[in-house]
């Protein structure tokens, strides 16, 4: 088919307003990485925009040589790891049993969800209700509180509701238990679902901060994001060069608080960019079924 010189236009204008969200979205990540090789001094100077001007990786070393930073991030992956996977089937499977049209107390339950959803008992009560349970000071404090998502929950009750009655029947019939039924028949064809769950639980468990920095003493269970906010926060205020704050003070001297602050931002980005590509195809999938059908 000839194309027209209307169809030429057509497309010049996409492609251009396409470049143009591209480069609005993509240039102030990029920066960031540039300036995290630039020399910090040599930063706060200005007319840094396409490449490093004085290229150099002591910001990272300062972050990442620290053992203790090295524990920190195998932290973070084992909360993100164990988070995503006791989530997702913690959640899936409650979310099955809510999209049973014959469940009792049916709306009693999604009464209960909804309020929980929208009423938070505040930090106070969480913390009561943590060390109640001797969580304090455990790792599991970053698990167990998020193993069940209520805004997820509604999602994965969306799509549960449309897997056909027949593939269970079948099963049934099969003699095959409701567990059995779950595992063997749901959860294989819910990809999309469990996909875009575990995007959401990963992310959220990846950039947590606070429940390290609240219901965590022990500094071998730090995580990640807690050592990039305390660096934020050492970076933002004087340093007593003879007092505990002395070591630092010496590792950022070739560095400054705001090349700290952006090596900082880069380095808790770039595993979740490294997934997300391999997640994309379910996420958008899984997430347009929930919000359509739901």
């Amino acid at each position: 088919m000839k194309r027209t010189v209307e169809d030429k236009i057509v497309d010049f204008v996409v492609y251009s307003i396409l470049a143009i969200v591209f480069i609005v979205t993509f240039y102030p990540f990029y920066y960031l990485i540039i300036i995290s090789f630039n020399d910090g001094v040599d930063a706060t100077l200005g007319g840094i925009y396409f490449w490093p001007r004085e290229f150099t990786l002591v910001n990272y070393e300062t972050l990442v040589v620290d053992p203790k930073w090295i524990l920190a991030f195998f932290v973070s992956v084992a909360r993100t790891v164990v988070g995503v996977i006791l989530g997702v089937l913690c959640t899936s499977i409650v979310a099955y049993g809510l999209a049973k049209k014959d469940l009792m107390f049916k709306k009693f339950y999604f009464a209960l969800f909804i309020i929980g959803m929208y009423v938070s008992g505040g930090i106070i009560p969480l913390y009561v209700v943590l060390r109640s349970l001797h969580l304090l000071n455990t790792f599991w404090v970053y698990v167990i509180p998020g193993m069940l998502n209520i805004f997820l929950l509604f999602i994965a009750i969306s799509f549960f509701r449309e897997i056909p009655k027949e593939l269970e029947e079948s099963a049934k019939i099969d003699g095959a238990s409701d567990l059995r039924i779950f595992i063997s028949v749901v959860l294989p064809i819910s990809k999309p679902v469990l996909a875009t769950m575990a995007l959401f639980t990963g992310v959220g468990q990846w950039n947590a901060w606070l429940d390290s920095a609240y219901f965590v003493q022990n500094e071998n269970l730090r995580t990640l994001t807690y050592k990039m906010m305390e660096v934020i926060q050492k970076a933002n205020i004087p340093i007593d060069l003879q007092g505990p704050g002395a070591e630092y003070a010496a590792k950022v001297a070739q560095s400054t608080p705001y090349s700290l602050q952006i090596t900082a931002m880069v380095i808790s980005v770039v595993p979740i960019i490294c997934v997300y590509p391999f997640l994309q195809k379910y996420f958008v999938k899984g997430a347009t079924i929930g919000a359509v059908k739901g």
